[in-house]
């Protein structure tokens, strides 16, 4: 079995109390569709850092902004579907 290609990035930070909850909506979402995901630690880039930081946690999908805060789920399925 081959890995889902990758369509949503959440870009996060540690200790980040929304990018937990957005990562493991995301992670569910995901898992229900077949399209897989990762997660980036904005704090690991400065360019990451400059561009985020302030709206973690962020949600790519297929490489555009998605969204940002919050996930938004049937706005995420929809966008995967």
């Amino acid at each position: 079995m081959t890995a889902a290609p990758q369509r949503v990035t959440v870009y996060t930070r540690t200790d980040c109390g929304l990018c937990a909850t957005a990562e493991a909506e995301v992670a569910r979402i995901c898992a229900d569709v077949g399209a897989g995901w990762a997660a980036v630690d904005v704090d690991s880039d400065p360019v990451l850092r400059a561009e985020y930081g302030d709206r973690v946690p962020v949600i790519e999908v297929d490489g555009r902004e998605h969204g940002f805060w919050r996930v938004e789920e049937a706005r995420l399925r929809a966008a995967l579907a």
